[in-house]
């Protein structure tokens, strides 16, 4: 598929979610568009599958006679291999293509009034189907409340049940209408396609967006960070993994990763990343993303990464009860990061969770490099006690939604080739600038991911810090400490300036002469 054929397919789809864009947010009707693409994707995927399945037997899986006895045969075969391989199951009359027919036939089309063919109800039974298929599955927890977010109810999607049909139904008709081009292999044109929506959908939602959504470029210098010195992962891990879109860009900038693990505190982008693994194309059983609250309760505790990418939320709230002095995870340190500031919290948690030869890359806001306190105690252990901390990036400001304030990345390593200084790249002058938002562009995050790999002092770009320097500036972080971008001003020529103002001078004297004649001409008073 072509480039242009890949920004068509995009349009079309945002077009479909355009027509919901009326009743609700942007958030609101974000998790019925990709509900919706979510559940054609799992029909056109068993197609695929069960037509595979049934090429020797001449016959195609939609054409299976449900009612039959020999149908019958047919689908407990097919359901029993599928589950074993894409772990769930639709039946021929569950299709998407089917649905969206039945309900073709009540869309008012002819002014004439629409039939009764309803679908609602229909729809709500085989979204829970496809989560039933799963149980005692190896897959269940992977599906299971997958559609929750889809309220078929829902008075968002019209006042009467014909209006919430109504709507319903003309999106199932016009996603039909859209190849999805899962045959061809090598090309994630879907994939690409709902990742696209994901970020219009975050750029309409606000301060909301931060809570699922990482801009591609942000994820993509993370990833090539992460993924330096090893693109052969063993594990891959987000502890804020909102949408997974951070944790697939790692994968595709990998050569390979055997399994992904994420977490996400919040139940409906929980399921938004549970869909978008699958729609990737990731193997049920080759992902593991829990919903819990990472700081309070981790669900990956005994494992260690290859590689740990994160962009947490802000300067978030978290409990910092005493209790967790006793967790591993924070005890050594002997402070907890402040409750109305959790960011530290979330870089011991990471920490923790970083494997000896592993890469870690996580987004924060600015003030972690210079805030004092258990703050200022906590990023002093880490370089002095632990060493762990290998580069400070500093980026433009306005790349997130809903935020405007600067950021930085912080790389991590426990095993360092450089162990005897930190590296500095300030990157924030970067950037191009896109309506309100500033943008990072290829080039620059190949600047970015070059610089810290050189690792060397480039003027006004980059310094190597020693120790014994950063241990002198007390541990604070603060870029323009160690990279100096002071810009000396064009020096200014005041004898040319005077003389320029004494021409002006002359000029405005001449003038005022010039008004004056013209003023007793005409026998009024000049203006001076």
């Amino acid at each position: 598929m072509s480039e242009e054929q890949r920004r068509q397919l995009q349009q079309q789809l945002w077009n479909i979610a355009n027509t919901l864009r009326g009743k609700m947010g942007a958030d609101e009707f974000r998790d019925y568009i990709l509900g919706f693409i979510f559940y054609k994707y799992l029909s056109e995927k068993i197609q695929r599958f069960a037509d595979g399945e049934l090429a020797q037997e001449d016959i195609n899986f939609a054409d299976i006679n449900e009612n039959t006895e020999e149908g019958q045969a047919y689908i407990e075969a097919l359901e029993h291999a599928a589950l074993d391989e894409l772990g769930y199951f639709l039946k021929p009359s569950e299709m998407f293509h089917a649905i969206a027919m039945k309900g073709s036939n009540q869309l008012d089309t002819n002014g004439e009034g629409a039939s009764h063919n309803f679908i609602l109800g229909d729809l709500t039974k085989i979204l829970k189907n496809i989560e039933q298929s799963t149980l005692g599955t190896d897959s269940a927890d992977d599906f299971v409340n997958l559609f929750e977010d889809l309220d078929l109810t829902s008075s968002k999607l019209g006042r009467t049940e014909k209006e919430k049909n109504d709507l319903v139904a003309k999106v199932l008709v016009h996603l039909d209408k859209i190849d999805f081009n899962l045959s061809d292999a090598t090309a994630d044109v879907l994939g690409d396609a709902y990742e696209y929506l994901i970020g219009e959908f975050a750029s309409g939602a606000g301060k909301k967006a931060g809570e699922f959504y990482t801009p591609q470029p942000v994820s993509t210098l993370l990833a090539k960070l992460v993924t330096s010195t090893n693109k052969n992962l063993k594990n891959l891990y987000d502890p804020t993994c909102g949408s997974g879109s951070l944790l697939l860009r790692v994968k595709r900038e990998a050569a390979h990763v055997d399994k992904i693990y994420g977490q996400e505190l919040n139940r409906t982008t929980y399921n938004l990343a549970r869909m978008n693994m699958i729609l990737h194309d990731v193997h049920y059983a080759d992902f593991d993303i829990r919903q819990e609250d990472t700081l309070e309760h981790p669900q990956h505790r005994e494992l260690r990464f290859d590689a740990i990418v994160a962009n947490p939320p802000f300067s978030a709230h978290w409990s910092a009860s005493q209790l967790l002095m006793s967790d591993d995870r924070f005890s050594v340190y002997g402070k907890l990061a402040p409750s109305t500031k959790a960011d530290m919290a979330f870089v011991q948690h990471m920490v923790y969770h970083l494997s000896e030869e592993g890469t870690m890359a996580v987004v924060l806001p600015h003030g972690v490099l210079f805030r004092g306190a258990a703050e200022g105690h906590i990023r002093q252990y880490l370089i002095e006690q632990m060493n762990c901390l290998d580069a400070v990036i500093g980026l433009p400001a306005n790349i997130f939604y809903g935020t405007s304030i600067p950021t930085c990345v912080l790389v991590f390593k426990k095993c360092r080739k450089h162990p005897d200084n930190i590296l500095f790249i300030d990157g924030s002058q970067h950037f191009d600038k896109v309506k309100t938002q500033n943008v990072l562009r290829p080039e620059h995050i190949d600047k970015i991911v070059d610089a810290y790999k050189a690792r060397t002092n480039q003027d006004k770009y980059s310094h190597v810090a020693s120790l014994s320097s950063i241990k002198a500036n007390d541990y604070n972080l603060n870029i323009p400490r160690y990279v100096d971008t002071f810009e000396a001003e064009d020096s200014i020529d005041l004898a040319s300036i005077s003389a320029q103002l004494i021409e002006l001078d002359k000029a405005s004297r001449t003038t005022d002469a010039t008004i004056a004649a013209f003023c007793q001409e005409l026998g009024i008073a000049p203006p001076f």
